[in-house]
Parts: C-alpha cells; sequence; structure tokens
C-alpha cells in the first residue's frame, strides 16, 4: 500500500438541494459517493473531483491549483437552489492511498477514480509511504489521469481516460450535448495509452510505462 499527500482542495456543499446542483454540473450520476467531472459548455475539463458524502452534508476534493475555476464555476450557477458552498480546505488533508484503507475514527475513506481518497483533520496527518516519482510510476502502470498532466483545460473526459466517468444515461448537464453526440457516433478523438517511457509526446513517465494522449486507429 502507498499513501501520498494531495495538492487538494475541500470544498463543503450543504442544502437539500445539494445532490441535483452539483448532478447539473457533472458528467457522473452524483446520487452518493462518486468521481464526476466538471465541464465547460464545449465540454472540456474544469477539474475531476471527488464527491463524498459527510453526513448532511456533501464534501468536494478536487486539484488545488484549479480551485478558483471551480468555486467560480459553482457559486454562478447556485440561482435559487438551497445550496451553500464553504471552502474548507485550511481544515483538511487529503492523501491517496493505493489500495483500500482500514476505516478509523477521524478518517474519510472514499473510492476514487485515482484509488482511495482519505480526508483527515489538520491535526490528524497520516504518514506518507509514496513519493510522487512512485505515484507517477503507479499511475502509468495502471494508465490513471492526473491533473496538469493528462487532465487540463485542453482536453474532454474521453480523451484523458475517463469515459467511466460519463454516465451513459444521465439526464442533462453541461457539456452533455457534445460527449453524448461523440459517444453515440463512436467519435471520441483522441485516447489515453500507455506508450514507451522515450515517446516525444508522453505525459507521464515512470520507469517502465509513459502515458500519451493520442489519436487512437479505429
Amino acid at each position: 500500500m502507498g499513501i501520498i499527500k494531495l495538492d487538494a482542495y475541500v470544498l463543503l456543499i450543504s442544502g437539500q438541494d445539494r445532490y441535483t446542483f452539483l448532478d447539473g454540473l457533472s458528467t457522473n450520476k452524483v446520487e452518493t459517493s462518486c468521481s464526476t467531472v466538471l465541464t465547460t459548455t464545449k465540454a472540456k475539463i474544469i477539474d475531476v473531483v471527488d464527491v463524498i458524502e459527510v453526513g448532511d452534508n456533501l464534501a468536494v476534493v478536487g486539484y488545488e491549483p484549479y480551485k478558483d475555476k471551480v468555486l467560480d464555476h459553482l457559486q454562478h450557477r447556485v440561482l435559487q437552489q438551497n445550496v451553500t458552498i464553504r471552502d474548507i480546505t485550511t481544515l483538511n488533508n487529503v492523501y491517496l492511498s493505493t489500495e483500500n484503507y482500514p476505516s478509523q475514527s477521524g478518517i474519510t475513506v472514499t473510492r476514487s477514480y485515482l484509488g482511495w481518497i482519505l480526508v483527515t483533520s489538520v491535526k490528524n496527518s497520516l504518514k506518507e509511504s509514496m513519493t510522487f516519482e512512485q505515484f507517477t510510476e503507479y499511475r502509468t502502470k495502471n494508465i490513471i489521469p492526473y491533473q496538469q498532466h493528462e487532465i487540463t483545460s485542453d482536453v474532454h473526459p474521453f480523451n484523458c481516460g475517463l469515459e467511466h466517468l460519463v454516465h451513459e444515461a444521465k439526464g442533462c448537464y453541461i457539456g452533455q450535448e457534445i460527449l453524448t453526440r461523440m459517444r453515440s457516433r463512436g467519435k471520441m478523438g483522441k485516447q489515453l495509452v500507455q506508450v514507451q517511457i522515450d515517446a516525444e509526446d508522453a505525459t507521464s513517465v515512470g520507469n517502465e510505462y509513459a502515458l500519451a494522449i493520442r489519436r487512437v486507429p479505429p
């Protein structure tokens, strides 16, 4: 098991409309804890987030450098909905575990597209057992995208290996029309693939494997 602290933000979404609010802004069905993608009207990625049920609230965990864009995206769409958004990043630590982490008091554990996300109070730090280089090795071996490498504002979810986070039977959300049309026509553009470590177009490079976003022959 490897554990690494992530550069992450944590937002707390409260109010009776919290589920429908997030569901209408992201690609996956938000009915319980899940990973999902926030997209623009052109279906480009704003961030990939983990939604975690915490009592009567939903915690949204994403990549810290993308936080301002995410907050702006969410706050402008609250309108008349019964929703409150709070930034609780400074109160929490966020870690990734490559294996299921045993349930413990003071640690919130949820399955993520990355592995398992662990959220703790800043007063309850966990011991890291994985370097960023080892994290990259884990990702390239398992073909897992990450922000500022494969996950950027230039791509849509199908480009970077996140097709499984785009629910096929979901109703209206921002970016849905484009993604649905791409999927129905079987034209989803470039794909995330595993490549040789000396590939010129590699987006992440490990010791054995690398990742790249390429056009794949049919």
